[in-house]
């Protein structure tokens, strides 16, 4: 049996569900022992009260934990990780110690590391363990699936090094849009390759979980850049709309048409996006974030056949997107109505593949690769 290890920062059990779980699932289903490793968590990641701690990541860190039959998860927990600590002197002063990040002892799960297939690293600041697993295992072949930019997630410098150092070395890196796949121009090893989904999970049919409204329900999903003026301005100008904002938003403007849910488990989450009216990806700018144009939550609501409003900063092909400029009422209500007008139906599903499809192409490429 072959053996994949996702190096992530994610959590497995977590309620958020991104690519690299659903890239494990795929795996399994298709044979392959998974081992799912979460990194970048240390004793910084309490002083800072990251959201991950409200999972038992403490009682499983450097432990493997037996998720089902031939799957694993391992929380490699450090004493530190590269953090950036918002200080470019201090960010200065720690770069000798965070460049030893991939050295640190890697626990129970280093002995499974050295008879693994294939590593696939997210872009986190576990890129430090590239050269210590390629040293480990220089048989394996490895993936570089880069889900974010590290500049939009203000990554320690020591992080966007490495990055620049090890990209070229990784036998494919695989970006999920336009705006990243620019970054990386020039690699041999690059290939555009979109977010995948989980069909199986929305072709099935669920309940309405705005039964009884006949206004338009709008939904965004998401857990970070939002929008906090937009929704402002919007839920004024259609005070009749209905505004269902999921995922750890606080201060959120009180309005009877704002509803907020905080976290959902994913298939609570898949309901309201495949019964809402339209959808947000309303993002406030910072430095990457264009790479949202394609982003996972894109897929998922064109896979609905939902119309999208989204800033003007985003702009693509996609012709079930509508644009508006950040802080102009005007542009906000236009894109909306222009939104709600739109015949759905003409939204094409055909071109969105499934997770599966894409492990499968990995697959394919591995075993092209092999000696």
């Amino acid at each position: 049996m072959k053996r994949v290890v996702l190096v992530t920062g994610h959590y497995w059990n977590s309620k958020r569900k991104a690519g690299f779980h659903w890239l494990a699932e795929a795996f399994w289903h298709q044979g392959w022992e998974v081992i799912f490793v979460t990194s970048a968590l240390s004793w910084l990641s309490v002083i800072r009260r990251d959201y991950r701690l409200a999972y038992p990541v403490l009682q499983e860190a450097n432990q493997l934990q037996l998720i089902r039959e031939n799957f694993w998860s391992y929380v490699w927990f450090t004493p530190w990780h590269p953090a950036n600590l918002r200080s470019n002197l201090l960010n200065h002063l720690s770069r000798g110690l965070f460049n030893l990040y991939g050295q640190l002892p890697l626990g129970t799960v280093e002995p499974l590391l050295k008879e693994t297939d294939l590593f696939i690293f997210e872009s986190t600041p576990a890129l430090l363990l590239f050269d210590r697993c390629k040293q480990l295992n220089p048989q394996a072949q490895f993936i570089y699936r880069v889900s974010d930019d590290l500049r939009l997630l203000r990554n320690h410098p020591v992080v966007l090094n490495t990055e620049e150092r090890v990209a070229p070395k990784f036998d494919l890196v695989s970006v999920p849009s336009q705006h990243i796949y620019r970054l990386f121009a020039g690699l041999p090893n690059l290939a555009l390759e979109l977010h995948g989904l989980r069909k199986d999970i929305f072709n099935q049919e669920y309940a309405n979980p705005y039964s009884g409204s006949d206004t338009p329900n709008v939904v965004f999903v998401g857990n970070a850049h939002f929008d906090y003026e937009f929704l402002e301005q919007a839920s004024q100008l259609l005070p009749n709309w209905q505004f269902h904002i999921i995922g750890p938003m606080n201060n959120l403007p009180q309005r009877n048409n704002i509803l907020a849910y905080q976290e959902l488990p994913f298939e609570s989450t898949v309901a309201y996006i495949k019964h809402a009216d339209i959808a947000l990806q309303t993002l406030a700018y910072s430095p990457g974030a264009e790479c949202f144009t394609d982003s996972l939550k894109i897929i998922q609501y064109s896979y609905c056949q939902l119309p999208i409003v989204a800033p003007a900063y985003l702009a693509s092909s996609r012709t079930n997107v509508f644009y508006y400029q950040p802080g102009d009422a005007s542009s906000i209500y236009q894109a909306l109505i222009a939104a709600q007008m739109y015949d759905r139906s003409q939204i094409p599903t055909y071109e969105i593949y499934s997770w599966d499809d894409l492990v499968s192409l990995w697959i394919k490429r591995m075993e092209k690769n092999s000696p």
